[in-house]
C-alpha cells in the first residue's frame, strides 16, 4: 500500500502539450527553444523556415498622453511611455513617426573630461533613475562619475576632477584616496 495520492498528478493530456500557436510563415508549430541569450518561440520547422520571437514581448507601454502638445514632425499628440531603456516622450503615431525625446534634458556641468580632455561631463540618467556623470564623447570616450564632479585639481595625484562625495571633496582615481 503507498501513501502517495497519485490523483495528485494526474493531468489532462493537453495540459503537457505546447501550443504556442502555428508559424505565420510556413504553418508548422511554435516551441519553446532556447539559446544563449534566453527561450524564445521557434518554428519547428527549422532549418527550412527561420520563423522566431521573443517569448516575452518587451513592448513600450503608454503611460500618459500629454495634452496641447504636439509632435514637432507630424502634428500628432506625444505621450509619456515606458520602454526597456526607461521612460521618454513619444509620438503616438508611433509606426508612422519615430520621434523621441528624452523626458529630462541633460545638463552640462563645464566640468572638463579629465580623461579625453575634449569633451564635457554632463548629467545623464540611467533606466532605473539614478543620476551619473559621463563625458559628452561617448562612445569614443567611456568617462563615468556616480557623484556629482568638482572642476578643482586633486593635489595628491594630479587628476584634474574632484569628486563631491556626501560632502566631501575626494578624488575619483582609486589608488590616490585623497579626502578635504
Amino acid at each position: 500500500m503507498s501513501k502517495i495520492d497519485h490523483s495528485l498528478f494526474s493531468a489532462n493530456e493537453h495540459a503537457l502539450e505546447d501550443n504556442f500557436g502555428d508559424c505565420p510563415e510556413c504553418g508548422n508549430a511554435l516551441h519553446i527553444k532556447n539559446s544563449k541569450s534566453g527561450p524564445f518561440l521557434g518554428c519547428t520547422g527549422y532549418p527550412e523556415c527561420s520563423f522566431s520571437k521573443p517569448l516575452h514581448d518587451k513592448q513600450t507601454t503608454l503611460l500618459k498622453t500629454l495634452d496641447g502638445v504636439s509632435c514637432p514632425e507630424c502634428s500628432s499628440e506625444l505621450a509619456i511611455k515606458k520602454g526597456r531603456f526607461g521612460m521618454f516622450i513619444g509620438c503616438t503615431n508611433f509606426p508612422d513617426c519615430h520621434y523621441i525625446a528624452p523626458i529630462k534634458q541633460q545638463e552640462e556641468t563645464s566640468v572638463d573630461c579629465p580623461k579625453c580632455k575634449k569633451g564635457q561631463l554632463i548629467s545623464r540618467t540611467n533606466k532605473y533613475g539614478k543620476q551619473f556623470f559621463a563625458c559628452n564623447h561617448y562612445p569614443k570616450c567611456r568617462y563615468v562619475l556616480n557623484f556629482t564632479p568638482v572642476n578643482e585639481v586633486c593635489p595628491a595625484c594630479g587628476w584634474a576632477v574632484l569628486i563631491d562625495k556626501k560632502g566631501q571633496l575626494q578624488c575619483p582615481q582609486p589608488a590616490c584616496g585623497y579626502k578635504k
